[in-house]
């Protein structure tokens, strides 16, 4: 499998003669199985359509960092929070000098100051303006930056002079990316993870159960799998698809997500509780549907305790690496070291559900990594990138 399988990529198009080979780069990249946001500047549309790329990428494409359509859809910013990686190709040396000054005064720079990811450039220009000393100082300043730069070739340029300045070729810059993404760290692993709500019946219609939408414990099935582990995803009610090729167990109620834990538990080498699992349970479920009585009279409920799976997985199969997320409101540190330690496991992710950014049902998260070395806090990411990063920092973890 391709490393660029279900890696979100960012192809950033400026002016010059070689945007002619964007298409055939895209192309790659989705045959490779990347998923492919286009960006172009007005430079580069006067070389080759935003129609052609659309078409190729099958997805919109990017121009105007003010524009209203984008920003009810996805906004430079939730483009910037999107990307695992974004390469500027071809990076004119227009592109370079603004990069290198910090402006945000287009789509393109302003994504690359508020992206969190890696940011490579292919450089293509004339051969003397390659060398050119303002370039090549805007290239060290660049290279002082991280920002990672891949070319140019050198051969017969368009113009007809012949030097450095070609851009690499778009299967030599597939290679590059491929590069950059690590894979297998947990090949040969079996990763179990709980995802989403449980319901807890009342009658036959009625149920307690909460607002978590799946999201966080849907990515984290993926990026584990796009590691190379077997993942088996069990899963309360969501509006989600399971990713492919995960093994896949819907279940209800807490009782049922603990039955389904226990029958993999010999299975796993990893145990992930992303599940938002009711507390309790009401004690008795009635097989009617509960009708009002008089008006004036309420309803009491006794409710009982559902068992703790993170606890109980633990407790049962101490060979597997247990992690386990704090959804709080508020002493959000105080309350997952407590967890870390009373239900003895390796990793507690804790965040704030009070704030409305990151909370349930939200597209980002920002989250502590809770372990008995200390906190580490990470920014607030797309949920797609934040378990890219908690599968790394769990395929770290050892009992």
């Amino acid at each position: 499998m391709s490393r660029l399988n279900n890696k979100h990529i960012i192809l950033a198009i400026s002016g010059g003669i070689a945007a002619y080979k964007s298409a055939e780069l895209v192309r790659l990249l989705i045959k490779a199985g990347a998923k492919v946001q286009v960006v172009m500047t007005s430079g580069a549309t006067a070389f080759i359509t935003p129609l052609t790329l659309q078409a190729l990428s099958g997805n919109p494409v990017h121009q105007h960092l003010l524009n209203p359509k984008a920003e009810a859809g996805m906004g430079h910013i939730q483009l910037a929070r999107w990307a695992d990686l974004v390469l500027i190709a071809p990076a004119s040396a227009n592109v370079m000098a603004r990069l290198a000054q910090g402006q945000a005064d287009d789509l393109l720079t302003t994504l690359c100051l508020a992206t969190n990811a890696p940011v490579l450039i292919a450089p293509a220009m004339n051969q003397a303006m390659w060398k050119d000393q303002a370039t090549q100082d805007n290239l060290q300043t660049l290279l002082g930056r991280n920002i990672q730069v891949h070319g140019p070739a050198s051969g017969e340029q368009a113009c007809g002079d012949t030097g450095s300045g070609r851009m690499l070729e778009p299967s030599q810059l597939v290679s590059v990316l491929n590069a950059q993404f690590d894979q297998g760290l947990l090949a040969g692993k079996t990763v179990v993870i709980t995802a989403g709500p449980t319901r807890e019946a009342l009658d036959p219609v009625r149920f307690i159960s909460n607002h978590s939408s799946g999201k966080m414990g849907y990515a984290l099935a993926q990026a584990a799998k796009d590691q190379g582990a077997t993942v088996i995803l069990i899963s309360g009610p969501t509006h989600l698809t399971p990713p492919e090729d995960v093994t896949f167990i819907g279940v209800n109620s807490a009782q049922d997500m603990l039955l389904a834990c226990l029958n993999v538990g010999d299975d796993a080498d990893v145990f992930i509780a992303t599940a938002a699992v009711a507390d309790y349970r009401p004690a008795k479920v009635s097989e009617q549907k509960l009708k009002k009585q008089n008006a004036d009279d309420g309803l009491t409920l006794e409710l009982v305790q559902n068992a703790d799976i993170l606890a109980t997985m633990s407790a049962h199969y101490p060979r597997a690496i247990t992690v386990g997320f704090a959804a709080e409101t508020q002493d959000i540190i105080t309350h997952a070291q407590t967890k870390l330690k009373r239900k003895n496991v390796q990793m507690i992710i804790a965040n704030d559900v009070s704030d409305t950014r990151i909370g349930f049902n939200s597209d980002d998260n920002q989250v502590s990594l809770v372990t008995a070395n200390g906190v580490e806090s990470l920014p607030l990411l797309s949920k797609h990138n934040l378990a890219r990063q908690l599968i790394l920092a769990i395929s770290k973890l050892s009992k």
